[in-house]
């Protein structure tokens, strides 16, 4: 066997170290690289969307509230079945009391045991079980109407946040692409006038424009950080994980949309939650007035049932029967009819009135529904081919006031115009990119409205229960 010098050994026992070194950080790095990718994640409309109604506390209200109008459902079917009721008593006495064989006073100990068993059911209530009954059903459906508009919304407002977001990150590349070309000149300008080509005030007024443009960014870059927090806010994004949205949205070629509004307006009718659940509240309203009507009918029940007794005299040395031949020999049934009739201080008559004004409004309110329905869907319509012709106006201008300023940046070096000049067809430029941004933004928000009154879902999930 070979001993190896203390020199070698030392070096293997490092060579060793640093080789589990290197296993444990390349194990670090590949177990560090999905959380580096999660943060890099790009984030589409759509996944946002999606993210924000799976997080909304809104929408998981909606479906507790479903829940419950699933428990009521299932108590109005149990109307419709006998009322059972099974009832044992233990009672123990001492000291004065009434002897229930001769039904006089008497200081004893008994004990006293009762059984029952009774049953009741309406035969006639003036319809009020089986209008409870429509109207726990129609509860049940119009709950599940109420999460999809909830979810509707919520999708709604998170597009809304999201254009914003992607038009402010817009306009910040803008702003800062404009800084850039402000900072060349400010350069170009100034070794120019080393060379005695450009005046000082020239400088001074390529300065100014500089010193505007950096303003413009970072007022830009605030809007743009507040678009992103109130985007993550209503998201429910945690405020502490980076977040980026793919703003690719942008390139597409915008088109004129030759539609039909009633023929939307009548699929919306039908398909739309918002127009679904305002249905569902009037029929709903009209449920209610019949049960009101009702409680002023008179109500028929039968009723039965059957008892029994145990008892014994602990104060007494006589006999008493066993349980079991008291249990036989005290049994006793029944069975009976009750007529009642509302009369008066039962609050039946101001219910009633109650229920037909709720009735009415609910009938106004599913009118202002289907007409601001209608509103919205012409108007989206209007909007999104007002936009495309603007779009296509506006990207002309562009073209126009680049080559524009370009001309004037030639003549400015060529000291043709002035400053002034230049930063006026530089603004120019600008603000069209601007209003040619923001339309393209207004273009894609009305047109998802449409295709979303025309049927298209704007998030799928499962209703949940």
């Amino acid at each position: 066997m070979q001993i190896l010098p203390k020199e070698t050994l030392r070096t293997k026992y490092t060579m060793i170290k640093i080789h589990k070194t290197i296993l444990v950080l390349s194990a670090a790095i590949i177990l560090c690289l999905p959380a580096a990718n999660a943060q890099k994640k790009i984030w589409t409309m759509d996944e946002c969307m999606e993210y924000a109604v799976g997080h909304s506390t809104a929408v998981s209200k909606k479906i507790y509230q479903l829940s419950t109008f699933n428990a009521q459902y299932n108590n109005a079917l149990n109307s419709f079945f006998p009322k059972l009721t099974t009832e044992i008593t233990g009672q123990y006495n001492w000291g004065r009391g009434i002897d229930p064989e001769t039904n006089t006073y008497n200081t004893v100990t008994t004990f006293n045991n009762y059984y029952g068993v009774y049953a009741s059911m309406y035969l006639f209530e003036g319809g009020q079980i089986i209008n409870q009954f429509k109207n726990a059903l129609l509860n049940k459906k119009m709950g599940i109407s109420d999460i999809q508009q909830t979810r509707d919304e919520m999708a709604l407002e998170i597009m809304q946040d999201f254009i914003d977001a992607a038009y402010y990150n817009g306009c910040t590349g803008l702003a800062k692409k404009k800084l850039e070309e402000s900072n060349e000149l400010l350069y170009k300008t100034c070794k120019e006038e080393e060379l005695g080509m450009k005046s000082e005030p020239e400088v001074v007024q390529i300065k100014s424009q500089v010193a505007e443009d950096d303003y413009n960014l970072t007022h830009q870059q605030n809007l743009c950080d507040a678009a992103f927090f109130k985007l993550k806010s209503d998201m429910n994004f945690p405020a502490c994980d980076s977040f980026q949205i793919d703003t690719t949205l942008q390139s597409f070629v915008p088109q004129y949309r030759v539609e039909n509004i009633e023929e939307i307006y009548n699929l919306a009718a039908e398909n739309n939650p918002a127009a679904i659940s305002s249905s569902y509240r009037v029929r709903s309203a009209k449920i209610l007035f019949n049960i009101a009507k009702g409680k002023l009918l008179p109500t028929v029940s039968l009723s039965g049932g059957i008892g029994t007794s145990y008892y014994k005299n602990f104060s007494s040395s006589a006999s008493y029967s066993s349980f079991r031949s008291q249990i036989d020999n005290n049994r006793g049934e029944y069975i009976g009819a009750t007529l009642s009739i509302p009369l008066f201080g039962n609050g039946a008559r101001y219910a009633l009135r109650k229920a037909r004004n709720d009735m009415k409004i609910a009938i106004l309110d599913n009118q202002e529904a289907m007409r601001k329905l209608h509103n919205d869907i012409e108007q989206s319509v209007m909007d999104c081919n007002g936009y495309a012709k603007e779009m296509s106006q506006m990207s002309k201008k562009v073209e126009a006031d680049s080559l524009s300023h370009l001309m004037n940046k030639r003549k400015f070096e060529e000291g043709m115009i002035s400053a002034m000049d230049l930063k006026t067809s530089s603004s120019t430029l600008l603000q069209s990119r601007i209003i040619l941004l923001q339309t393209k933004m207004l273009y894609i928000l009305k047109n998802k409205l449409v295709e979303y009154y025309k049927g298209k879902e704007l998030v799928k999930l499962p209703t949940g229960d």
